[in-house]
């Protein structure tokens, strides 16, 4: 089993971080009795700008869940299938090529799902096996490839594409004064990544999935996700998410390199999800890694934020432009809602 292709998209809307905040300070104004708060939290995420999935002026229209989910749709399926025809271009093949799409999002619902509604975009095959999942998060983009990577290690002759599609402006709640919104509404980015997946059968010229693992962490549900009403979806970010990467992650990737025979010395290239940068620090602490380690998670960080599941997918685009020496190990990690960690381990 190998990764093949990369391919990301993105909106058309990017904004500086300066241009952001100066909008929502002109929201909050008269509601937010300590504006310097707002910009201290925006300036600490370490963000420098972020894609947008509409023009800034047409937020406020989205009065309703039922509009912003409108949006979603809309703008999930044209980044989503710009980002899946990228990857395939990339990889050498075509729609018809591909026998298994995953498709993950947390920001937006449809159904029919964005896989059905990509499958006549694109002219996927009508034997196509659809598993759109919802849930996962943060998580999702590392969880997603060691899915893909389940379904072609059963059908080595296939084809499997994991779609990743995130527009988290469009969750923004704007009457939400709490600290994990304001946080939210400076760290959180919008855009789309798809990763082919091959089979053994099929000759592919990117790593090879040696292994994967899930952890899941017992009576963790209100770390991280979503509260869901009639607004729509309203954060629940914990400010324990650093301590739950400090506490579990090192002995999480140490068992798991150890079953396979490694250390954490035999990695070559780290794949992060850059979740923040208190979570970044974490990582880096916790797992005792090298200077730089992780410049391609905080570079993603600053140019584009956080993308929930997105992210990662973007870290593992960059390594495949630029991959380690043959032999090399990787290691992509993820943690997200549950609370829980996901590990593939990569091989050049």
């Amino acid at each position: 089993m190998r990764i093949a292709a990369v391919g990301a998209a993105f909106p058309s809307h990017y904004y500086d971080q300066d241009t952001l905040l100066a909008a929502f300070r002109e929201h909050w104004s008269e509601r937010h009795y300590n504006l310097d708060r707002l910009e201290r939290l925006h300036r600490n995420v370490l963000v420098g700008g972020r894609h947008l999935a509409l023009p800034m002026e047409e937020y406020a229209a989205l009065d309703t869940f039922g509009k912003a989910n409108d949006a979603w749709i809309r703008v999930a399926l044209e980044v989503g299938g710009e980002a899946v025809t990228a990857a395939l271009e990339s990889a050498g093949l075509r729609a018809e090529d591909v026998d298994t799409l995953l498709c993950t999002s947390v920001t937006g619902i449809a159904t029919p799902s964005l896989d059905a509604r990509l499958a006549n975009r694109l002219h996927l095959p009508s034997r196509i096996k659809r598993l759109p999942f919802f849930g996962l998060g943060c998580v999702a983009g590392a969880a997603g490839v060691a899915r893909a990577a389940d379904c072609v290690r059963a059908f080595p002759s296939e084809v499997a594409v994991l779609l990743s599609v995130e527009l988290c402006s469009l969750t923004l709640q704007r009457d939400d004064l709490s600290i994990p919104n304001l946080i939210s509404s400076g760290l959180f980015g919008d855009g789309a990544a798809a990763v082919v997946v091959v089979g053994a059968d099929r000759d592919a010229a990117g790593p090879r999935v040696v292994a994967t693992r899930s952890v899941f962490y017992p009576d963790t549900e209100r770390i991280m996700g979503w509260d869901i009403s009639e607004r729509g979806f309203e954060i629940v970010l914990s400010a324990d998410v650093p301590d739950m990467v400090r506490t579990h992650l090192r002995n999480d990737v140490d068992g798991f390199l150890s079953d396979n025979g490694l250390s954490r010395a035999d990695i070559a290239v780290w794949i992060a999800h850059p979740g923040g940068p208190r979570v970044l620090e974490a990582m880096e602490g916790s797992l005792e890694l090298p200077e730089g380690a992780l410049d391609r998670a905080w570079r993603t960080l600053r140019e584009k934020g956080n993308l929930s599941s997105t992210s990662v997918l973007l870290v593992l685009g960059e390594v495949l432009e630029d991959p380690p020496p043959a032999g090399s190990f990787g290691l992509m990690t993820a943690m997200g809602p549950g609370f829980c960690s996901e590990l593939v381990l990569l091989r050049w």
